[in-house]
């Protein structure tokens, strides 16, 4: 048992915005009314916060691993955990090992993260790594939408059998959620293709478009109740002029739940790599217009990073620009990837645009509920690296000292300058708090109210927001304290939550043939079992009426 006094308290969930509030946490881990007893901690001069929740994350699995292997030095030049009493000895960097990861983002305060792209047919060996990374909860989203058996679905007009076969596969592996990347692009990429317009049947199939996939996946998350929405990586990633193809998209979802994936990936204009720009406030005006859909930034950050996502014909476009190594999975009848190494410069024009479209949606999107914090890691920076941003949001004069160093003709291509808006302590904690863990449909984390699961963090208070969000002096998991001071004193193993959405009893005997003709493993090998799964928390579905 625990009782937390005197600080000042931050808690959108509930609206309470920096009052001096009492927390009291049960044997259970969880927020309660009274206790007897117990651990008192004299919080008076410092901020609690929920413990943050990163939507959106590729912290394991196949990809991340093979990122690993083609950055060795990487390795040679980051952050070494040495081993102790508490903790076992790895390397942080852009693809952190398993249980450095756990660290890294204990350290700054999250306690529960979202792995956003898992192959069914490897979900096994990211539930093995997942399982290793200690302290944080997680979540996975299986890939669906350029997946075969599902395609050739939606062709045939087969709606109900469709969504029967997202429930299997969603519960195959393991999976909270579906994530949809470049839908039909990857699909046609097997045929050395892309999917760019959203009306054009994609390669392979007659009529079958990217719009269509859009439409008839979102909704099948909706009747299938899962508790996020399609989680979604539009067509046309990172090209200029992609945001008539972005706001295209949005209106396809009109009329249904939508996540959409760093969003700043997909606000540019421009017709070409010489004139590109920000376009963001057009993509931040749908926004304001639409309270019910939510987006996390994929902010972008100066330095070197190396590149993953399941959009292939992407890699291979940044392979043909930056001459840097290039890797690319084909994962059989699912989707693909590609690896790519990067350095972020601020005297390249993309990149300066890039960092700036980030800040500039998460400052232009007036609710931050709507708007969350993140790198897309490792993609846009290593999420290590959000104290950075949190400082950028809340300090305009930090911002205007980042952007006199970037060259003048940039400054014509950009909102930023235009900006004013500094995000308050309230408005933080909803961004890396309360709206994801709102958006993900996890009604107990981002939450200090009663019931809730007992994750908090506490900063001494400090002008300077990197440095009081880079080194929390306590953080809280399910009422253990985990840090302390900068050092980690326990760390238990997270939860892994899944759900078990509903689907036609007949759907094993409609997809064993499949199996036969398509996949190189058996049927009977290919769902993950739930017994390998040491923490899973099944989490209802509900249907819509």
């Amino acid at each position: 048992m625990m009782r937390i006094t005197g600080g000042r308290v931050y808690d959108p969930a509930n609206g309470i915005d920096g009052a001096v509030k009492e927390l009291r946490i049960d044997d259970h881990g969880r927020f309660v009314d009274a206790i007897e007893g117990g651990r008192t901690i004299d919080a008076t001069g410092m901020i609690v916060f929920p413990g943050g929740v990163d939507v959106h994350t590729h912290v394991a699995g196949g990809a991340i691993n093979f990122a690993r292997a083609m950055t060795p030095e990487d390795h040679r030049r980051t952050q070494a955990f040495i081993r102790t009493k508490n903790r076992r000895s790895g390397l942080g960097g852009m693809a952190p090992t398993t249980f450095a990861t756990g660290y890294l983002y204990a350290g700054m305060g999250w306690t529960t993260v979202n792995e956003a792209a898992v192959p069914v047919l490897s979900a096994r060996h990211t539930h093995e790594e997942l399982g290793d990374i200690p302290i944080v909860d997680k979540s996975t989203l299986a890939l669906m939408a350029n997946n075969e058996i599902l395609l050739d679905q939606l062709e045939a007009g087969e709606y109900e059998r469709a969504r029967s076969v997202v429930a299997w596969y969603i519960w195959a592996a393991k999976a909270y959620g579906v994530k949809a990347v470049n839908p039909g692009g990857v699909a046609a990429w097997k045929w050395g293709h892309d999917a760019k317009q959203l009306t054009s049947p994609i390669s392979g199939y007659d009529t079958l478009t990217p719009g269509r996939i859009i439409t008839q996946l979102a909704r099948i998350c909706d009747d299938l109740g899962l508790p996020h929405p399609m989680h979604l990586h539009c067509n046309n990633l990172g090209a200029p002029g992609n945001i008539a193809t972005t706001l295209d998209t949005l209106r396809h979802l009109e009329g249904s739940r939508a996540h959409i994936a760093h969003s700043q990936y997909h606000a540019y204009g421009g017709d070409g790599w010489d004139s590109i720009r920000s376009a963001s406030r057009q993509l931040a005006d749908y926004f304001n217009a639409h309270p019910g859909l939510t987006t996390d930034a994929g902010a972008v950050l100066f330095g070197d990073t190396v590149t993953i996502t399941a959009d292939g014909p992407w890699q291979h476009l940044l392979y043909k620009l930056t001459g840097r190594k290039w890797g690319n999975l084909d994962v059989e009848n699912e989707t693909g990837c590609g690896i790519v190494p990067y350095t972020y410069r601020p005297s390249n024009l993309v990149n300066a645009v890039q960092w700036a479209t980030g800040l500039e949606l998460l400052l232009l999107i007036r609710d931050p509920f709507q708007a969350f914090l993140s790198t897309d890691h490792p993609n846009g920076g290593c999420f290590w690296r959000y104290p950075e941003i949190i400082k950028l949001l809340m300090c305009a004069d930090f911002r205007n000292e980042c952007m006199a160093k970037l060259p003048e003709a940039i400054r014509r291509r950009i909102v930023l300058p235009e900006i004013d808006r500094e995000y308050t302590l309230y408005e933080i904690a909803a961004s890396m708090s309360a709206g994801p863990a709102r958006a993900l449909g996890l009604s107990k984390k981002g939450n200090l109210g009663i019931g809730c699961d007992a994750d908090l963090v506490i900063y001494d208070a400090d002008d300077d927001a990197a440095r009081m969000f880079s080194r929390p002096r306590y953080v809280i998991k399910g009422g253990e304290i985990v840090i302390e001071d900068g050092e980690i004193r326990e760390t238990p193993q997270g939860r892994e939550f899944l759900v078990r959405p509903p689907c036609d009893p007949d759907i094993d005997a409609f997809m064993r043939p499949l199996f036969e003709d398509r996949y190189t493993m058996s049927f009977e090998n290919y769902p993950v079992e739930i017994e390998r799964i040491e923490h899973a928390d099944v989490r209802p579905c509900a249907p819509a009426p």
